[in-house]
């Protein structure tokens, strides 16, 4: 029987058409669903209660048309949330970090959705709770704690919360001695806070109407927000403006970047109404990060010809004078991609050949790399707040291993495990393994394809969940993910195409998956999952894709260009509707996008290589496997109209295949449920759709 063969007893909802015709650039394009897209759409990712009647019945169709379809699915997917529950540490709790007298961290409470922030007396004494998050969730459909940031005084906390899943945060303030909260509460906001030193304020970024972090102010508390003084603004619509604090407490440091190029800010939290410090200002091409040292400011850039980034310091007192020494020097294929300094070192990670590696930097300039031994592994750099002391906090793991966070001294090389991830069920990583291989795209670049899979799994071709992204620079990383051995458990092998878009091979692997070069995503992730049926470890109609957002487009593409490949997709808030999106200026998102896309708007020959691989205009005629497409309703990067119209459209066109199931969160955003039970859900559907797709055992 093939797979979800009770799809034919139920009817997928049929959206009416109602062509919205244009020409760009001499061509003619027809949407036949246009009105999916809300005229008040603005204020229904604010408020979905006004999301016009027929556009909610749809998307409340869609949702009863996908339930009734995996209705048959319902027992496998309790099944596989048990068993990722089980891997669940239901106490969890971050490795404490000291703070003067206090120890900060944050943990759960078993069957808890949302983290507690905590704190306890550093000479020893007992926890205080300083923010519950699952109280400030009760009777929420979402809640999405943000940050939560102790004074320097540690005598109050601020915090963010997101109550829409729409990513507008408000930031209220607790006196934690009495446990009373200010009356000034400060909306539509990022979500990150910076306290200056007198714990008397907080700098934080505002978004304005279209959904773009676009300025920072400070604000006094106890002060009304609407007069909070304005420390800097960016009013080019394809600018996001980013806080934080330095890791010196000293400075914030503000962002302002576009997908080419950036510029930093320092504002001094002594006095962070004087004028803040421009270190290098924007230009086309430029790169680059800073922060401070002791007494020199460090800088991780592409300027001059160092594509794959270098790093830079120069005297912080002499920030004017644009003397810049090089800390350590450009070298193509490897990708420095995070660095952060404490007082008297300097610390990077670095990427070559998709391979992260920790690196560190005396003041002196002797310079240590840490070894790990696994094929496939990540490396983070972690919290803590003693800038003087020589003390890095690191997490590891890999495919196959729990997370590790280790305190290492960068002065004696002494390496600490503080904590390794439970999994209370059990797991055994030498049950089993992982391998980097590499797939032959139809230019002959090297595709790399980290998988993990367990050591007797059966022989010959298997089903294989294969997953991608492809853009922005992001690199997927090779970490730990309790949640995919449900899968592994059942005979899957997971596989993670690094295909071009993303920085796996440094910034040329980027650069070759943007703008004109986009199609070698696709091309990529098709190699991949060709590559894995030429090993013998599956075959054509074995494979289940999977990516989300730009993945999400990835999917679309790869769908319409080898569909036979796949037995099953599943595409996560995808973002499909290409052409329509990118030509719309008045979309909070799209004049950011054309760094990456291209601005069709301008050029014909943009216009139509975006007409030529966007999924929602090139749907044909053929047949689709089974879909699982997931959208938003608050979401403000892929609004729910692209895969609410891209359903419609798979549908109308295909001669055969499906079913396409289109399921709507509609208490969330781009980032689906928040609580941490929620999204394990959300997972297991996926799964329990991944294992039918593809006939693989329950």
């Amino acid at each position: 029987m093939p797979p979800f063969a009770s799809a034919s007893s139920f009817t997928p909802p049929r959206a009416e058409r109602r062509p919205h015709r244009f020409t760009a650039h001499g061509v003619d394009i027809c949407d036949d669903y246009a009105w999916i897209r809300a005229k008040n759409w603005r204020e229904a990712i604010q408020d979905p209660a006004v999301l016009p009647q027929e556009i909610r019945a749809l998307l409340e169709a869609e949702n009863a048309y996908a339930d009734s379809v995996l209705a048959d699915l319902a027992p496998l997917a309790d099944k596989i949330y048990a068993e990722m529950e089980g891997r669940i540490d239901e106490t969890d709790s971050d490795p404490p970090a000291r703070d003067g007298d206090w120890l900060y961290y944050r943990r759960y409470r078993a069957e808890g959705q949302h983290e507690l922030i905590c704190r306890r007396p550093a000479a020893g004494g007992e926890e205080i709770i300083l923010l519950d998050g699952d109280r400030l969730a009760e009777g929420k459909d979402f809640f999405d704690l943000g940050e939560a940031i102790h004074s320097p005084d540690h005598k109050l906390l601020a915090y963010s919360c997101d109550e829409r899943g729409n990513e507008l945060h408000r930031i209220r303030w607790l006196d934690l001695a009495s446990g009373a909260e200010g009356a000034d509460i400060v909306d539509h906001c990022a979500g990150t806070i910076v306290w200056t030193r007198d714990s008397r304020a907080f700098l934080y970024t505002r978004m304005d109407d279209d959904f773009r972090s676009a300025q920072v102010f400070l604000h006094r508390l106890g002060s009304e927000p609407a007069t909070d003084r304005l420390i800097l603004s960016e009013t080019d619509p394809a600018w996001f403006v980013h806080l934080r604090a330095a890791r010196s407490r000293g400075h914030a440091i503000v962002k302002i970047s576009d997908h080419d190029c950036s510029e930093c800010w320092l504002v001094d939290l002594e006095t962070p109404e004087a004028p803040a410090r421009l270190v290098l200002p924007r230009r086309e091409g430029l790169r680059y990060e800073v922060e401070p040292g002791r007494d020199r400011l460090f800088m991780r850039t592409n300027a001059d010809g160092a594509f794959d980034y270098k790093l830079m310091s120069i005297a912080l007192d002499a920030l004017d004078l644009g003397e810049w020494r090089e800390e350590v020097p450009h070298r193509p294929g490897r990708m420095i991609f995070n660095a952060t300094a404490f007082a008297d070192w300097l610390v990077w990670l670095e990427r070559e050949d998709c391979k992260p590696r920790l690196m560190t930097k005396t003041r002196d300039g002797v310079e240590e790399e840490l070894h790990f031994e696994a094929p496939c592994h990540h490396l983070r750099l972690q919290r803590n707040f003693d800038f003087e002391q020589p003390i890095l906090r690191f997490s590891y793991s890999s495919l196959t291993e729990p997370e590790e966070i280790y305190d290492y001294d960068l002065a004696t090389r002494a390496r600490v495990l503080l904590k390794r991830q439970k999994v209370p069920s059990g797991h055994d990583p030498a049950a089993y393994d992982s391998r980097l291989d590499f797939a032959t795209a139809p230019d002959g670049e090297k595709v790399p394809i980290s998988m993990v899979w367990r050591r007797d799994r059966k022989s010959g071709p298997g089903p294989v969940l294969l997953y991608g992204y492809g853009a922005y620079g992001s690199a997927l990383p090779d970490s730990f993910d309790e949640t995919l051995f449900s899968l592994i458990d059942r005979g899957f092998l997971y596989a993670i195409a690094h295909v071009r878009g993303g920085t796996e091979k440094g910034s040329r692997w980027y650069e070759d998956g943007k703008l004109e070069h986009k199609a070698n995503t696709f091309t990529d992730f098709i190699a991949c999952a060709r590559h894995l049926c030429a090993l013998g470890l599956t075959e054509p109609g074995k494979i289940v894709a999977e990516g989300g957002s730009a993945g999400g487009m990835l999917m679309g593409a790869v769908a319409n260009l080898a569909p036979e490949l796949f037995g099953g997709i599943i595409a996560e808030v995808p973002f499909v509707d290409v052409v329509n999106t990118i030509c719309d200026a008045s979309l909070p998102l799209t004049p950011p996008e054309w760094h990456e896309w291209g601005n069709p708007i301008e050029s014909a020959e943009v216009f139509r290589r975006l007409l030529s691989y966007s999924p929602y205009d090139n749907v044909k005629a053929q047949a689709y496997p089974p879909m699982l497409i997931e959208a938003g309703l608050t979401d403000p990067r892929v609004t729910y109209w692209e895969p609410a119209k891209w359903a419609q459209a798979l549908r109308a066109r295909m001669t055969g295949g499906g079913p396409i199931l289109l399921k709507t969160n509609m208490d969330a955003g781009h980032g689906g449920a928040a609580g941490r039970y929620d999204g394990l859900e959300e997972d297991a559907l996926r799964q329990a759709f991944a294992v039918a797709a593809v006939g693989a055992e329950t």
